[in-house]
């Protein structure tokens, strides 16, 4: 009998934990429907009224209205300054909030263009479109110009022993980082004038340095950005540190532009009156082609009014010297003008000139 007693009790200890595991599985199952189930509809009579917005609230809707994102470039880059003195005189109306990006570079804006949630403009060299054709043959209807803004100028700076260009052949070249305009442009323009180099990218100053110190068989370094470079000014380079000069080629007409160095730019490095002939990439800000009358194509309108209404004030001291090149009416090959910018193009330009 005792043994039938313990046999009827540990039975019911192994079907209990189940029994209760059960009710927790199907209590848990009854809650979680009870939360997804709608709540019960409100007579009309008993609607909760609506609350007034409160202060924080619109400013937060009229600060996210009028912002918008412009893909710059790297911190020590001529593209990010250019973006901070155009948030500076944009933001100051208080109409248009303009967030400037650090980003890789001129090269990778266009993918940040493309791609990037809450970007709507960005600065891009010119032949950055060039790799994107064939990933994105309508690019030219996606992207549109807004206006020129200056020329990068290629530097092609050697060590003592380098005489000329075809003396690089075969040579290590640094053209700084991915993503850079360095790094995209002048292989392009090195392969265009049918110099094979060994190609680096690393770092533009770990270059600097290999090449100063004569480590790592470094014979140059290419920069393609906005002149002055900081590195060439303000840094005492040996006798025999030069700029090689890059004329002007026809295989280079469909996106480059004749340039120069001078002894203005580059006191140490040029000789008192004399020039180095180079070539320039066009740096552009450009727009993504918003539907006219969307939400995001009324930001860009709104930015292009209020940047085409202050260049007076970016021309002035204070800002970089390079606002005298930016032309808005400058058109740039396989790019449409943005509609916004034409339309404030052309009643401004009619004024100038007198035309009715």
């Amino acid at each position: 009998m005792m043994r039938k007693l313990l046999f009827i009790l540990a039975l019911s200890l192994l079907v209990l934990p189940a029994s209760a595991e059960h009710a927790n599985r199907t209590g848990g199952e009854k809650r979680h429907a009870e939360r997804a189930a709608p709540a019960p509809t409100r007579s009309s009579h008993a609607t909760r009224p609506v609350q007034p917005r409160s202060a924080e609230t619109e400013v937060r809707d009229r600060i996210n209205a009028g912002s918008v994102g412009l893909a710059a470039g790297l911190l020590e880059g001529a593209p990010l300054r250019f973006a901070t003195e155009i948030s500076r005189v944009v933001n100051d109306g208080g109409k248009v909030h303009v967030l400037p990006i650090v980003t890789r570079g001129p090269t990778e804006n266009v993918n940040d263009l493309l791609y990037l949630k809450g970007v709507d403009l960005a600065i891009i060299n010119s032949d950055s479109l060039d790799e994107y054709r064939a990933q994105v043959p309508e690019i030219g209807s996606r992207i549109v110009q807004v206006m020129n803004l200056f020329p990068s100028e290629l530097h092609v700076f050697v060590r003592p022993e380098i005489k000329s260009l075809a003396d690089l052949a075969g040579k290590k070249v640094n053209f700084n980082t991915q993503g850079t305009a360095a790094a995209y442009s002048g292989p392009l323009i090195f392969s265009r004038l049918g110099i094979e180099v060994e190609k680096t990218f690393v770092p533009h100053p770990v270059a600097l340095e290999q090449m100063r110190k004569g480590e790592g068989e470094m014979a140059a370094v290419v920069f393609v950005t906005s002149k002055p470079v900081d590195a060439f000014v303000k840094r005492k380079w040996d006798e025999g540190f030069k700029f090689l000069p890059v004329p002007f080629d026809p295989r280079l007409a469909d996106y480059y532009v004749s340039a120069s160095l001078t002894s203005a730019d580059y006191p140490a490095l040029v000789p008192a009156g004399q020039t180095v002939e180079t070539i320039a990439v066009p740096t552009v800000l450009v727009a993504y082609n918003w539907n006219p009358g969307s939400p995001r194509y009324d930001r860009v309108k709104a930015f292009v009014n209020e940047l085409f209404g202050k260049l007076d004030q970016l021309r002035t001291p204070g800002f970089d010297p390079k606002w005298k090149d930016a032309n808005p009416s400058a058109s740039v090959p396989g790019l449409q003008r943005l509609k916004a910018a034409q339309n404030w193009q052309d009643p401004h330009m009619a004024n100038r000139t007198g035309r009715p």
